[in-house]
């Protein structure tokens, strides 16, 4: 149950001064499963597990937002949000305590809002729920493990400005000084001491009536590696009300924002790779059934050739449902099923599941 508290009698128990009207929500998701995953790449290897699933449809969290009303139109607002793996109780985000969201801010009708801290990209915002009907969910059904810069990516020392919605469209826009970690020093004389990546997001959506669209630009660089990744993304849906159509078109250049597998199967940290580009493709279909709803998926990145190493189309087909037992609680199932994974030959990748959701 959100439960909301006046500001106002918190002040006057903690200071004994009345200050203007604040609100301040408690908020939450609790969402966990049993879920069964196998990898296999080719004859070499092979890995299973079966066990419980956690934040497969939502991440689990908890979370502080409030807002203090500071006079004609104008608000100062806040929002920290703690992420945590409710299978173990263990914090989520390497080990951030406000992990998933951390930023205050100004926000005003007619001007839009700013905020400052660690939030999600533009495209993380924007993009997945036109693109796809799993949206930034479901594990492996996620629109991000194909377009990675839609994949909640988080980001560090951001300042971010999105507009009102007029008539539908929105637009917003953020830079980030270091998109993870504290930023570093720029020391004169030492090309070294700046490693800070550099973060641009930037896009444009509209939802009226049964239209959504999206379009977005995400842009990470280091000057220290000389790394410059680039990747856009654009998504269309239309609801018939009986059946909502998904569809989304994207590309990756010189790396790769959100995820990474890449080169001779060995895993990757970092983002850049010079010479690593993908056309991005998805299409969806989302149709109410009873209480719920089902869902089902496919997309492809069609990798370039890397460095004289052919990399092959990544596919990821899914389907999925969601039964809502009350406004708050829902039970989800999901099944997907990649192949060339990251681009490598032979890549299989398997995920089953079903969980339950709480929201509070």
């Amino acid at each position: 149950m959100k439960k909301t508290l006046l500001a106002a009698a918190l002040t006057v128990g903690f200071f004994g001064v009345a200050q203007a009207e604040t609100s301040v929500t408690l908020y939450g998701i609790i969402d966990t499963g049993i879920g069964y995953n196998k990898v296999e790449v080719g004859d070499n290897y092979e890995a299973k597990k079966v066990g419980l699933i956690n934040g497969v449809q939502s991440g689990s969290r908890w979370g502080l937002k409030g807002t203090e009303d500071l006079g004609d139109g104008l608000q100062a607002i806040f929002q920290l949000e703690s992420g945590f793996d409710s299978s173990t109780g263990f914090s989520a985000q390497d080990g951030r305590l406000f992990g998933r969201h951390a930023t205050i801010g100004l926000q005003g009708e007619s001007w839009g809002r700013l905020d400052l801290g660690r939030q999600t990209n533009i495209a993380s915002k924007y993009f997945g729920d036109v693109a796809s009907p799993f949206g930034a969910s479901f594990g492996q059904a996620n629109v991000g493990a194909t377009f990675g810069s839609a994949n909640t990516v988080r980001w560090d020392n951001m300042v971010m400005y999105q507009t009102p919605n007029f008539s539908g469209f929105q637009f917003g826009v953020g830079y980030s000084f270091n998109t993870n970690g504290s930023q570093d020093w720029d020391v004169d004389n030492d090309p070294t001491s700046d490693d800070n990546d550099e973060g641009i997001t930037t896009g444009l959506r509209y939802a009226n009536g049964p239209i959504g669209a999206a379009l977005t630009y995400d842009q990470v660089k280091n000057d220290v590696v000389d790394g410059k990744v680039k990747a856009w993304n654009l998504g269309l849906s239309y609801d018939f009300e009986v059946v909502k159509l998904h569809a989304g078109f994207g590309q990756t250049k010189d790396g790769w924002i959100g995820a990474g597998n890449f080169g001779a199967g060995a895993p990757r940290a970092d983002m850049y790779e010079d010479g690593l580009e993908a056309n991005l493709y998805t299409v969806g279909v989302s149709a109410p059934l009873g209480a719920g709803k089902v869902m089902a998926s496919w997309a492809m990145a069609d990798f370039d050739d890397l460095n004289g190493q052919e990399l092959d189309k990544q596919s990821i087909y899914s389907l999925g449902y969601t039964y809502a037992l009350s406004k708050r609680t829902n039970i989800y199932a999901y099944g997907s099923y990649a192949d060339n994974l990251y681009g490598l030959d032979d890549a299989k990748s398997t995920a089953v599941g079903v969980g339950l959701r709480h929201q509070f």
